[in-house]
């Protein structure tokens, strides 16, 4: 790693391009595919060339994500690749998939490794109203229960929306019952799918996030003893909560690349709808070069925080949050320095916090 450069901490590793789900928010939108067999995913030889050049950048962990993760076939060699090279590891799933050798690997891998499920509801009318695949309900909770039997404590994942807004609280204690160790509040993102979901108003408008964050966050946090992280901006959140819960869903942009299941290097999963936002092929490219030297990369770096606009440029938690999602705020506006959506909307509604603002006013 050249000396001044910005340490490579973990790279996101989207292990395919299917999904044995379709789910109704999903700001990835992955194509349906049952066996993992139908779309590309990422080879397990393309993977241990990435992580043999990232090593000396500074990697220290990898999250394994998708699509669904589980569907890359070489899914299990690859937690032993991480093993073996010494690696911290996350996981995103549906859990679906998630079978008792794959929680027991899992376990293997690494001292701690961090597994997050997604469960939208607390039945299975619910879930799979959102998720779109019969059956799919049972199959998740078997996954966690296979997790749990290992000894993993798995954070449940919960998008909010309309359809299961009145499952907020019941979902923390189907989560005690399982075993869980914390619950994140996801928001749906104006990305994709949930570009469809805000548009066809099946969403939460500003006013009730907000609203439900701070129930969240004082109310059914003191009824369990998991963790539970509502994801809204941190100009939201208590002073309290983020001392407490070290600043949880803030992005280290500055220290991760995505690699998508084509072997094309991206700033995240984004990079699989916006090609601005990917860097090269990592069966051609050098990744050290392209850490260290990309424009887009190198932007990111030198101009967050100092260079957000609008609502994030005035706020006094942006060295914190650094935008919410630059990914996003892309989406939206081509510009990696806009604000964010979230706090967009809280600001034309009169509900961003006034303490939180570098000048102390909202402009309306």
């Amino acid at each position: 790693m050249s000396e001044g450069s910005f340490p490579l901490n973990q790279i996101y590793f989207y292990l395919t391009e299917g999904c044995n789900l379709a789910c109704r928010h999903c700001w990835l939108s992955p194509k349906v595919d049952t066996d993992g067999t139908r779309y590309p995913t990422l080879a397990l030889s393309l993977f241990e060339k990435i992580i043999a050049e990232a090593k000396p950048l500074g990697l220290h962990t990898v999250k394994l994500t998708g699509g669904e993760p589980l569907l890359n076939l070489d899914f299990l060699a690859m937690l032993e690749v991480i093993r073996r090279e010494g690696l911290g590891l996350t996981i995103e799933t549906n859990g679906t998939l998630c079978e008792p050798e794959h929680a027991e690997a899992i376990k293997a891998t690494c001292e701690r490794p961090s597994v997050s499920v997604s469960l939208d509801g607390v039945d299975a009318e619910t879930y799979e109203f959102i998720r779109g695949v019969p059956g799919s309900f049972a199959k998740a909770i078997k996954g966690i229960r296979n997790l749990t039997a290992q000894g993993l404590k798995p954070q449940i994942i919960f998008t909010i929306m309309k359809r299961n807004r009145d499952q907020v609280e019941s979902i923390v204690r189907l989560a005690e019952e399982l075993g869980a160790g914390s619950v994140k509040y996801n928001i749906v993102q104006p990305t994709a799918r949930g570009e469809h979901l805000h548009r066809q108003d099946e969403t939460l408008n500003i006013k009730d996030l907000v609203s439900l964050g701070r129930h969240v966050e004082t109310i059914v946090s003191g009824s369990t003893p998991l963790k539970l992280y509502f994801d809204h901006p941190a100009a939201f959140r208590s002073l309290g909560k983020i001392a407490f819960d070290g600043g949880c869903s803030v992005c280290g942009v500055k220290g991760i690349l995505g690699v998508l299941a084509t072997g094309t290097y991206a700033l995240c999963g984004i990079g699989e709808h916006i090609s601005d936002l990917t860097f090269g092929h990592a069966s051609t490219d050098c990744l050290a070069d392209i850490w260290e030297h990309h424009p887009v990369l190198l932007k990111i770096r030198k101009e967050l925080p100092a260079g957000l606009t609008g609502i994030c440029g005035r706020c006094l938690m942006k060295k914190m949050c650094l935008g919410s999602c630059v990914a996003q705020n892309y989406y939206r506006s081509r510009d990696l320095m806009g604000a964010s959506w979230y706090c967009e909307e809280a600001e034309a509604a009169g509900l961003f916090p006034k303490s939180r603002l570098i000048d102390g006013s909202v402009h309306v």
